[in-house]
């Protein structure tokens, strides 16, 4: 091999790492391999699972396929023994069926497992804070019911502290992300997908769009800062005090597609505003258990006021805790097609 090529080779492998390097993002740390939170961690294990669950199969292959070049190649001194009839091995067979299967049913079970576990809070000794969040062209809104406040391109939340995001969007769909704290979840309009994140720690973690949406997708992220308890406390009363209060007419401005560079705040926001969003895309759908997520599910099946034109608690007067002795229970062969003479067309409803 000639000097010129050879130093050719060695520029592009150089070039090559620094491509890997240089492309990995900002920082030292790969996000998705740094977790700073349960949830995020629970990932990462997961992911060390598989990767050596894979490297069980992977690195053998690898081996065997350069073994086997080796061994067969066709040159005059190799003594490897030729069989052109060969087809079958049974103990080869039971080998590389068995152990991926193996490995499948493995993978499997950590999979299950974890994917069922993330749905819930991660922490259980600790109530989790709600956040409601909406992808907009192309910025990210965040409302905080239980303080009333608001937020632009801007997350804050209490270290130590579940975070219960409600994600919704007014806008084609996305995708929240924050890989320090956990995996993404989608925004869709019309939905209110659920998601659990937990920071263990004060710091300031980057968050993402993760799916594409248009001409300010690359420019649609947002920061996180974690703070202890009281910081946060501090944090709402001093948003409170010193911005102003969103009025429809701002989120009508805010909802126009374009970038935002800068963070907003806001002291207050329209009562209902995420709901009326995730409403608005519905056609219909109920969200309560969304929305309510610690109300008694029963009740809420059973509730079909919150159906478009369904309001049970008026119905004209009718008693439907007196319905004339008439045991439903029992109705002995009863023909409904005649009752008695009763005009079911003057009935008062």
């Amino acid at each position: 091999m000639s000097g010129g090529k050879m130093l050719r080779q060695f520029h592009f492998w150089v070039l090559a790492a620094l491509a890997s390097v240089l492309l990995s993002g900002c920082g030292s740390d790969y996000l998705v391999l740094n977790p700073k939170g349960p949830v995020a961690e629970t990932q990462y294990n997961l992911i060390i699972i598989s990767v050596i669950l894979c490297a069980i199969i992977i690195v053998p292959v690898l081996a065997l396929t350069a073994f086997i070049v080796y061994r067969y190649r066709d040159t005059p001194e190799n003594k490897a023994p030729y069989k052109p009839t060969w087809a079958h091995n049974t103990t080869l067979e039971v080998i590389w069926w068995g152990i991926p299967i193996v490995i499948i049913a493995i993978l499997g079970y950590f999979t299950v497992r974890d994917t069922y576990a993330l749905k819930e809070n991660p922490n259980k000794e600790v109530k989790p804070m709600t956040i409601q969040v909406t992808a907009l062209d192309w910025k990210w809104m965040f409302t905080y019911p239980d303080q009333n406040i608001a937020t632009v391109n801007y997350l804050e939340i209490p270290a130590g502290v579940p975070i219960h995001f409600q994600v919704s969007a007014e806008a084609p769909m996305n995708s929240f992300w924050v890989p320090e704290l956990g995996g993404q979840i989608y925004a869709m309009s019309g939905m209110a997908t659920e998601l659990y994140l937990q920071a263990d720690q004060p710091g300031e973690f980057a968050g993402f769009s993760a799916n594409f949406s248009g001409e300010g997708f690359a420019h649609m992220q947002f920061k996180v800062v974690a703070k202890p308890q009281n910081e946060f406390d501090q944090w709402v009363q001093q948003v409170k005090g010193t911005t102003p209060a969103m009025s429809k007419a701002d989120y009508e401005e805010l909802k126009k597609p374009g970038v935002m560079e800068e963070e907003k705040m806001f002291s207050a926001f329209p009562e209902g505003l995420f709901e009326e969003i995730v409403q608005k895309y519905s056609h219909g759908h109920d969200m309560h258990h969304v929305m309510n997520p610690d109300g008694d599910t029963a009740e809420q099946g059973s509730d079909m006021s919150q159906m478009p034109g369904m309001e049970h608690s008026k119905t004209d007067g009718m008693d439907h805790s007196k319905t004339d002795g008439m045991d439903h229970s029992k109705t002995d062969g009863m023909d409904h097609s005649k009752t008695d003479g009763m005009d079911h067309s003057k009935m008062n409803h």
